[in-house]
C-alpha cells in the first residue's frame, strides 16, 4: 500500500520534513531486522526512554550517537575467547547491531547506561522559550491602554 502525500506538498508549507516522516513510516518492511528488541517508554509529559536489550555487549562495545536529528545505537563485540566447551544450543546472540531512531524536533538525548544486559537511552523534549504559548498584548486606539488577552499555540511541538 502507498500512500500519495502531494496534497499536503500543495496546501502547506515548512512541512516537508513532517511529510517525509509519514512516507517513511508508512513503508514498513516486515523484513527489516528485529535485533535486538527495544521497548519505547514515556515516562513523562516531556520525558522519553528507548531500552535495549543488550545481553553480552559491554560498554565498550556500545555506541550511542545523535547526528542531524537521528539517534543510532551500534553494538559490535569485540574479539573474544573461544568457549572452552562447545554449544549443543546458542541462543544469546552476539552479532553486531546498528538501530536508528528518528527524533522529533526538540528532543536532546540526556544520557544512556548499561544496566543488566538493557542499556537505556533517556531522552527529553525541550520546547524553546520562542516556541512556548506566550500572552499578547493589545492596545485599545481610543484609549491608548493596552488589554491583555490569552493566546495560546494548538500544539508547541
Amino acid at each position: 500500500m502507498r500512500v500519495d502525500f502531494t496534497p499536503l506538498y500543495r496546501s502547506t508549507i515548512g512541512f516537508d520534513r513532517l511529510a517525509n516522516l509519514l512516507e517513511t513510516v508508512t513503508q514498513f518492511d516486515p523484513t527489516a531486522p528485529s535485533y535486538p528488541p527495544y521497548n519505547i517508554e514515556q515516562l513523562g509529559d516531556n520525558d522519553y526512554r528507548i531500552t535495549m536489550a543488550v545481553a553480552g555487549f559491554g560498554e565498550g562495545d556500545l555506541g550511542v550517537e545523535v547526528k542531524e536529528g537521528v539517534l543510532t545505537i551500534a553494538g559490535k563485540r569485540g574479539q573474544t575467547e573461544e568457549p572452552k566447551g562447545r554449544f549443543l544450543f546458542q541462543g544469546i546472540a552476539g552479532r553486531a547491531f546498528e538501530r536508528r531512531f528518528q527524533l522529533a524536533d526538540h528532543v536532546e538525548v540526556k544520557g544512556a547506561r548499561l544496566e543488566n544486559g538493557l542499556l537505556h537511552v533517556d531522552l527529553a523534549r525541550v520546547i524553546p522559550e520562542e516556541k512556548k504559548a506566550r500572552r499578547i498584548s493589545i492596545t485599545n486606539v481610543k484609549t491608548a491602554e493596552p488589554k491583555v488577552v490569552e493566546a495560546s499555540v494548538a500544539n508547541a511541538a
